[in-house]
């Protein structure tokens, strides 16, 4: 291979190193840190800021490098990052391109490790971002769990309160339809999602009613408020319960409303007329997901109902790929939803109805985009540059994913055996 100093320059040197790994030429444009440009003259450019980037790349080559590289600054985007995206995995997908790896690189790209020895970015690995988690402690033993959920939720109530809308819901909305033809806003499909959870599983004045994985308390305070429930909703991340606890002070609903900082594991005070647990079985892990489902049905009275709102995926990397496990979700794992409807039916519960709601997912990550998007610079004065841009990546790359049909999210009925039966398990 020519030198870099008598060819064109380091862009141009990278898409022909990568041609072979890529089967094909660059999908997308390239800037190097020398000025030079390759690829093609059309659409995003991926800008190169330091030969960090490459350094990334080769030890952790694809989506985990990539993103490292980006979060930091190494790497960035001219132009939109989700057309980027598109681009670059519809061209790769098309050639058969996936799962690289530092083995194979080795192997089938001399070029360019020849190409990064010159740039003298060889050399071992450079040190994780400190934006991604690094958990420690047995898979989903309740220290590590709650070290999890710590590094996602206890963020900052401040950060989550410029994303989310005045209920704080943390979850997919229901629209009426498109948004973009409804008019409808972010909160009204938020209050809809939280109107239809409450009347599926027949809320009503005095019903005694368990939150699991209460969040901010939108479903909490909207149970407690809109249908007279008693309500008890259980969180491990401390941020969560303090504003939860702020906003009950604030409504008067200290009668109505109980929250705790505890495990789902640890609730032992059923049971309750009806549950419900909304995004967050899939953080409760794959061995133990028979256990959570246990919880459920001893926690609801004979013929009551439990509404379990959860995502799903098929194909590999149940917890989201490589970036999702390192930078957002830890443990997280999730699968094909008829495997979850087998587990909760083994778990003794009856599932009653299957509600697909995909396309609300896109509709509402594309809503906390915008407003992200629009308090750009309040998120990085609050959170730091390196935080909004794993934000930033994590919402284009969820809203794909649902959009794409990579990932799903259903509302799962289900209702404990014995009791009396009910007329109002189908409401839509």
């Amino acid at each position: 291979m020519r030198s870099v100093t008598s060819s064109p320059g380091i862009a141009a040197a990278i898409a022909e190193a990568l041609a072979p790994v890529l089967r094909g030429p660059l999908p997308v444009g390239v800037h190097a840190w020398d000025g030079s440009r390759g690829g093609p003259e059309e659409g995003p450019v991926l800008v190169l800021r330091s030969p960090q980037a490459l350094r990334r790349l080769l030890w952790s080559p694809g989506e985990l490098g990539a993103a490292q590289a980006y979060v930091t600054g190494e790497l960035d985007v001219d132009g939109d990052v989700g057309e980027a995206l598109d681009i670059a995995r519809a061209a790769l997908t098309e050639r058969g391109v996936s799962g690289l790896a530092v083995g194979p690189l080795a192997r089938t790209a001399p070029r360019l490790l020849a190409l990064a020895r010159e740039l003298g970015v060889l050399g071992g690995p450079l040190d994780p971002p400190a934006t991604q988690a690094r958990l420690r402690g047995r898979l989903h033993s309740l220290g590590r769990d709650r070290s999890a959920i710590s590094h996602h939720y206890d963020l900052s109530n401040a950060f989550y309160e410029l994303l989310l809308d005045p209920h704080m819901a943390y979850s997919s909305g229901w629209w009426s339809g498109d948004p973009s033809q409804t008019q409808q806003s972010l909160e009204s499909a938020q209050a809809a999602k939280l109107d239809l959870v409450c009347r599926k599983i027949g809320l009503h004045e005095g019903a005694r009613f368990l939150d699991v994985g209460c969040g901010w308390g939108s479903l909490s305070l909207y149970a407690a408020e809109h249908f007279g429930a008693t309500v008890t909703g259980v969180t491990i991340a401390k941020e969560q319960k303090a504003f939860i606890d702020g906003r009950i002070r604030e409504r008067g609903l200290q009668d109505r409303v109980e929250i705790r900082l505890q495990d789902y594991r640890e609730v032992r005070d059923g049971p309750y007329d009806a549950v419900a647990s909304i995004e967050m079985g899939e953080h409760v892990g794959q061995g133990n997901y028979p256990a959570y489902v246990s919880v459920l049905h001893e926690a609801v009275k004979p013929g009551g109902y439990v509404l379990i709102q959860q995502m799903s995926r098929r194909g590999r990397h149940p917890g989201g790929g490589p970036f999702i496990e390192s930078f957002i979700a830890p443990d997280m794992h999730m699968r094909p939803v008829g495997e979850t409807v087998e587990l909760i039916e083994s778990g003794g519960l009856e599932v009653r109805d299957v509600h697909a709601m995909r396309e609300h997912y896109v509709w509402t990550v594309d809503a906390w985009l915008e407003t992200f998007e629009k308090n750009w610079s309040a998120v990085v004065d609050l959170v730091g540059e390196e935080v909004a841009r794993v934000w930033r990546l994590y919402l284009v790359g969820g809203g794909q994913a649902f959009r794409d049909g990579r990932m799903g999210v259903d509302q799962i009925l289900a209702r404990r055996p014995g009791g009396a039966p009910v007329a109002h398990d189908t409401v839509r």
